[in-house]
């Protein structure tokens, strides 16, 4: 099968897969072309004018969460290890709940554009939005950096482009194209991308898994049983839980942490809290997270079909001998279904999930860094609405052209720790932050600046001194370790994910800080809670 992909992709198949993309980027850009002309406020740029509805917004987010790592690497992680692999899926969803519950309705009835505004609302502005912008950036960097280097990897696999020059360019060409998308249309482009993106994404899934389920009768049990004897002795594992974590009490721990992480952090993360408020009213940006719970969670159902169906028609070993590795899994699937014109129409949907999802999270980084730092941190709140989009776009620029050479540079590392650091620092700076200013009313600026720094600092520091960057046992068949760094080994902290750890000391430091700062500002909070609960004086949407 692995010689069969290699001939696929290097016969007709990169020509038809860069014509798809092609297409797809031409449409997309005429889309955010068009959206571009209403552009004129912050607002506008930001938050596309609040003008989307609940369920246009819901796509969106599915759209802006539906990573290629949610694509591509939850199957795979399905086909190789079964159970263990749709925890992924399940951590992924369960999040969705704290997003809906505690954070969706009252950020968007308390902020404007960031969460640097659900801060400062209470708080002494300068050195909140400072942390929070600086949060934000890190955040978005390691994100950026993950769906970048992947890029790279993805290119090898899908079109048959090899060397790492050639990859390099491939990487230059998805930032430019998403720094286009961001510089054109602002946020309503963007979110116009993502409702694209996620349509075909949940569509293609869709054909893929209605395909597969074919094959069996639609019956699923059949399925299961054929990924059971494709995988020969060890096949009764890939049904019941402890084949990837429960070999030792360290694994079973790791998971626990990232499983922690993943919940706790998508209630953090800078590009799904911003679009809470591309929406007129709360009630709006609660049904959006309803819209975006249901999607996910039928894109995660298809994952398991997927994953089990690649792992029954493709096989584990094809799948790890890939050049793709366990991310090769829904491609071969593909290729072994429909052959190239079917990898064809996947390697597309992959680059328009790719760009989507950078898009977010520049657009998310620009406008933390204008609104927070250079509107209300260097100019104190004085300055125009055209600076401060002038500035936003010039920052987008910026954090393109870094995430496209940090991309480069991390072409062909293991990229899971940059994932997991970014969910874990917006798990342990963002969201303990959020709560406590929400629902804490002695909660003051000590205490958001020791628990954002502090979760900043404690999350990177363990995830350095982690198994992630360097000190697991090289693999005999591979020659490599699976940790970032080869042939060193640093590393003290025994867990992957630092969650276990970090989050809840993040939650510490944030009281710690409080109960030693007199700092208090009832009428304030009294203010901010009949808000976050009711919505008066909330941001409306601006009519043009």
């Amino acid at each position: 099968m692995t010689t069969t992909l290699a001939a696929g992709v290097e016969g007709s198949s990169p020509a038809l897969n860069i014509s798809i993309f092609a297409l797809f980027v031409v449409i997309t850009l005429v889309i955010v072309f068009r959206a571009s002309r209403n552009t004129k406020t912050a607002s506008d740029y930001y938050a596309a004018g609040r003008a989307f509805t609940g369920p246009q917004n819901g796509i969106a987010i599915s759209g802006d969460y539906l990573s290629a790592a949610s694509f591509l690497g939850i199957a795979g992680a399905i086909a190789i290890y079964g159970y263990d692999g749709f925890l992924y899926s399940i951590g992924f969803l369960v999040a969705w709940l704290v997003a809906l519950l505690l954070v969706a309705e009252l950020l968007r009835n308390t902020g404007k554009f960031t969460m640097g505004d659900v801060l400062a609302f209470r708080m002494r502005q300068r050195p909140v939005r400072a942390a929070a912008a600086i949060s934000t950036l890190v955040v978005s960097f390691f994100y950026l950096l993950a769906q970048m280097a992947g890029a790279g990897g993805l290119v090898a696999l899908l079109l048959g482009i090899e060397g790492a020059a050639a990859q390099a360019v491939v990487i230059a060409v998805v930032g430019v194209i998403m720094i286009a998308y961001v510089l054109i249309g602002g946020m309503k482009g963007t979110t116009w991308v993502q409702i694209i993106k996620a349509a075909l994404l949940i569509i293609g899934a869709l054909a893929m898994t209605l395909w597969v389920l074919g094959k069996y009768g639609f019956n699923f049990s059949s399925l299961l049983q054929g990924a059971v004897d494709k995988a020969g002795q060890a096949g009764d594992a890939l049904l019941g839980p402890g084949k990837q974590y429960g070999k030792t009490g360290t694994t079973k721990l790791d998971f626990f942490s990232l499983g922690i992480a993943l919940v706790l952090g998508t209630a953090g993360l800078p590009h799904v809290l911003m679009r809470f408020y591309t929406v007129p009213t709360a009630r709006e940006a609660r049904r959006s997270v309803v819209w975006a719970i249901v999607l996910i969670g039928v894109f995660y159902l298809f994952t398991l079909v997927l994953g089990y169906g690649a792992g029954a028609l493709v096989g584990p070993d094809d799948i790890k001998n890939a050049p793709g590795g366990v991310n090769s899994a829904a491609p071969l699937l593909a290729l072994n279904l429909g052959g190239p014109v079917l990898l064809g129409l996947i390697s597309a949907i992959a680059f328009a999930t790719i760009l989507a999802v950078v898009a977010g999270l520049t657009i998310t980084a620009s406008a933390s860094f204008a609104h927070d730092v250079y509107a209300n941190v260097m100019k104190k709140g004085k300055t125009g609405t055209g600076s401060e989009v002038r500035v936003a776009r010039i920052t987008a620029v910026v954090i393109g052209i870094v995430a496209i050479l940090g991309g480069i540079l991390a072409n062909g590392q293991n990229i899971a720790f940059l994932v997991a650091l970014a969910f874990a620092v917006a798990a342990s700076a963002n969201l303990p932050t959020i709560l406590y200013s929400l629902f804490w009313k002695r909660f003051n600026t000590q205490g958001a600046l020791w628990s954002i720094y502090g979760g900043l600092i404690v999350t990177i520091v363990l995830i350095v001194f982690s198994p992630a960057v360097s000190g697991k046992p090289v693999d005999p068949k591979t020659g490599k370790s699976a940790s970032m760094i080869q042939g060193v080994d640093f590393h003290w902290f025994p867990l992957d994910n630092p969650g276990l750890v970090s989050i809840p000391l993040a939650f510490i430091l944030g009281w710690l800080g409080t109960i030693l700062s007199k700092e208090h500002n009832a009428a304030k909070y009294a203010e901010m809670e009949v808000r976050s609960l009711t919505g008066a004086g909330a941001e409306k949407a601006v009519q043009h």
